[in-house]
């Protein structure tokens, strides 16, 4: 591929450029030596083996072995054995007792002879692979010398099938083996075509260059008619294993992907494996001719970009009216850019020279006044990949986790009480940095009785991950046989997610049948094994009359399992319950771990969504100091934030002026926190996204992250009291203070976001695979290698507090 379009995907070239380089343990000779006796008695049926005979080895013989024994890890990723044969003297069998016979190789499944090979066709690793796999593919790879064998091939593929049609100079090359080794995959998907001669090549419309292997991938299975012509897309880059495999994952993915959310969060297969995005923007009026145009430049388009039509009617989007085009690229942190285009030509012209992108928009956008945060930022990026790729080397101890294929997948399901399931990508760096946490959860959990802890890998098992609706990279599941999957969409370091899966065992909300089982329930009477990662309990209170207050208790608890423990009582004397902790029916009961007291709650909205964010508010601190590990509790509550910034821990008077205030404010209102850059250092990035430079510490700011344009500073020369701070929000609220900062672009928060956008089916990265062939993204969230990013949306703002 030209060097234009290599841009668009370095990190993703990286991370494969390492994972081709992991080290092969063990040095031992792999080569097995046998006699024709116990040769002939080891072959089973089904299995295919490489055998060379041979009375001893000649000088001249010594190069074919050492390539053969070069060659048997290779064979034996695909079930070959390789074997070399020591004939006794007197041994005149068919494959001992000639001389021609001894230079050869033979190929056998089960005892049945495959075919034979001239020890001087297998000349290195790359020829002995490729020949011995198109050997055994005989029907998945069909080999063509005649323009007429190809037509024939083509035409009854059409409507059913799609065909990778691929030209090599010559067998037992390393583009030869390549296609073999990906055939061996995907040789039921699609039926491969091999060729060497190179004027078939004209019937793809190109001129022929007969030294230089060619793939073009044949879309035959649209073509319904066979006088219709498969449409054909070649693959711009060299013949190796990952380019062919990326190759088909862009040929496998929706052609046009509709999307009916925020840009910010789609993604695609596309943008996964590095490549850019364009939106074409629609509207109901012009949906059809918007629908054509999309699907005529996704034709043109096809391996260098994606294409999905964005319904303006659906997604309110903060833009001018006539852009018409949006283009989102794969790289971390730059915002989508929405342009005004005339034709097609110029959509194509915008995808294939990056540089038309800054120079369309030249007078539409500012200059980036945080280019410093930004290369800061890209400096901590390269260190999870830095460090997923130094830790390669290293064995991860995955005894303990059950890998699962697509044949195992459900039968697992069925082996414990409970199953706990990874889903990852093998190529993506968060998902290796995951997979090392989870080793980690899988030594803390050894011994528990009814917990599996499994990993599926995306890039083995699309399939798998499609089916269990797996929308971003890493993802978590927990299975319980009759229930639901739930996901776990919290921090991935290891101690937040043993916890969880600990908690998720216990029924939420628990049935209690009696006031002593609810009392113990309340002083924290849970199994043993439980103890450590009970932190609150919270107790449903109702009459038997409230079915719907009951109902909305019980949706709650599921969407709130493995965080917390919830108990439910709704007996005939449940009003004596609640009437000791001064509430009446329906309420809550709060105990604390390691606090006697317990907080009766009334509960005066009777909706799921409610009684959760009720929860969540109610066991959060009551003037938290704001860290990488607990902002995304915060966010939840999608609250604005006043925060009190500081290099190290605030003043005495603060803290009791700011915890005055926090006490005496109406639930919910707003957050009031603090943030200890000693502790967080990321926050000097935060404030020079407000103020362009860190201001006099402390400081007090207001910012909304759920609503955007403006921060809020407080008056530097006023003290921190909750009199001043009241004072000065009723000002904020009457629109009587001038903003410190106006934020034209709400992506500038992307920077600091571990979490990389997610998006839902049909772009759902719950951004995103099989590799990412089902618009699936990686999701950091939680991952405590770049924690800047966690606070990244403290860089969006606000208009003032809310009212």
């Amino acid at each position: 591929m030209p060097a234009q379009k290599d841009r668009w995907f370095p990190s993703f070239s990286f991370l494969l450029f390492c994972a081709s380089f992991i080290p092969m343990l063990g040095s031992t000779s792999l080569l097995q030596e046998l006699s024709p006796q116990e040769y002939f008695s080891s072959l089973q049926a089904g299995r295919a083996s490489l055998a060379y005979f041979s009375h001893n080895v000649s000088p001249g013989a010594q190069p074919f072995l050492e390539q053969i024994e070069n060659s048997v890890e290779a064979l034996q990723d695909y079930g070959i054995s390789v074997v070399k044969v020591n004939c006794p003297k007197e041994d005149v069998s068919r494959y001992c007792g000639k001389e021609n016979a001894l230079r050869k190789a033979y190929l056998f499944r089960g005892n049945m002879l495959i075919r034979e090979f001239p020890t001087d066709a297998l000349f290195d690793v790359n020829s002995i692979v490729a020949n011995v796999l198109f050997a055994l593919l005989f029907n998945e790879v069909k080999y063509v010398e005649t323009l007429t064998d190809l037509q024939n091939i083509e035409n009854a593929l059409k409507g059913r099938s799609n065909m990778v049609f691929v030209y090599v100079p010559a067998t037992g090359t390393a583009e030869h083996r390549a296609v073999m080794e990906v055939a061996f995959v995907y040789g039921t998907v699609h039926q491969f075509v091999l060729t060497t001669e190179a004027t078939l090549l004209k019937d793809t419309g190109d001129e022929p260059d007969a030294s230089s292997a060619r793939l073009l991938f044949c879309h035959c299975q649209q073509a319904t008619d066979v006088a219709q012509p498969c449409r054909k897309t070649p693959l711009e880059q060299d013949l190796t294993v990952l380019n062919i495999h990326r190759h088909l994952k862009l040929m496998g993915a929706p052609l046009v992907t509709e999307v009916a959310e925020d840009p910010e969060k789609v993604s695609t297969v596309h943008l996964q494996l590095g490549l850019p995005l364009v939106f074409i923007l629609s509207q109901k009026e012009t949906y059809e001719a918007d629908r054509r145009t999309a699907e005529f430049l996704a034709w043109q388009l096809l391996g260098k970009a994606g294409v999905a039509l964005l319904s303006r009617d659906l997604v309110d989007l903060n833009v001018l009216l006539r852009s018409n085009v949006a283009l989102k690229t794969p790289d971390e942190g730059v915002p989508i850019k929405y342009l005004v285009l005339e034709d097609t030509d110029e959509v194509i012209t915008l995808v294939e020279d990056k540089s038309k992108v800054e120079q369309i928009q030249e007078d539409e956008d500012e200059e980036d006044e945080d280019e410093k945060e930004n290369d800061n930022q890209d400096v901590q990026d390269d260190q999870v990949v830095e460090a997923v790729s130094r830790d390669k080397k290293r064995e991860l101890p995955l005894e303990q986790i059950l890998t699962l294929t697509e044949e195992t997948f459900h039968s697992a399901m069925l082996k414990a009480a409970q199953t706990v399931v990874l889903f990852y990508a093998s190529w993506e760096a968060v998902s290796l940095a995951v997979l090392q946490s989870y080793t980690e959860v899988a030594d803390h959990l050894k011994g528990v009785q009814g917990v599996l802890l499994s990993r599926v890998n995306c890039w083995d098992w699309p399939g798998v991950c499609t089916t269990e609706n797996v929308t971003q990279f890493p993802t978590i599941k927990i299975y319980k046989r009759g229930e639901q999957p739930l996901m776990y969409n919290g921090m991935l370091g290891t101690e937040e997610l043993t916890s969880f899966i600990m908690l998720s065992r216990v029924s939420c909300p628990l049935k209690l049948m009696t006031i002593d089982e609810a009392e113990g329930y309340l002083r924290g009477e849970l199994p043993t094994e439980l103890s450590s990662y009970h932190h609150a309990s919270v107790l449903g209170v109702f009459s038997t009359a409230m079915s719907k207050a009951r109902e909305a208790f019980i949706e709650a608890g599921s969407i709130l399992s493995g965080h917390v423990t919830m108990g439910m009582y709704f007996e005939d004397d449940a009003l004596a319950l609640s009437r000791k902790y001064a509430v009446s029916p329906p309420a809550l009961l709060l105990a604390r771990s390691g606090d006697r007291s317990v907080e009766g709650i009334a509960l005066s909205k009777e909706s799921a969504q409610d009684i959760v964010q009720m929860i969540r508010y109610r066991l959060l601190d009551t003037f938290p100091e704001i860290t990488v590990q607990n902002l995304p509790h915060y966010l939840q509550l999608r609250k604005p934030f006043l925060i009190l910034f500081s290099d190290g821990d605030i003043g005495q008077l603060e803290s009791k002026e700011m915890l005055k205030l926090a006490k005496g404010i109406p639930q919910q209102v707003f957050i009031p926190c603090w943030l200890n850059l000693k502790n967080t250092p990321v926050g000097h990035g935060v404030l020079k996204a407000y103020f362009a430079t860190v201001p006099s510490l402390p400081v007090l700011v207001w910012v909304n992250l759920h609503a955007g344009g403006q921060v809020f500073k407080f008056p530097s020369e006023q003290s921190v009291t909750e009199t001043n701070i009241l004072s000065w929000l009723e000002k904020l609220k009457a629109g009587l203070e001038i903003p410190s900062r106006v934020f034209l672009s709400a992506t500038n928060w992307h920077r600091l976001q571990l979490n990389r956008s997610e998006t839902r089916p049909g772009g759902s990265c719950s951004r995103g695979p099989k590799p990412p062939e089902f618009a699936v993204c990686p999701s950091l969230s939680g991952l405590h290698v770049a924690g800047s990013k966690i606070l990244g949306p403290l860089l969006s703002s606000s208009h003032g507090p809310s009212s």
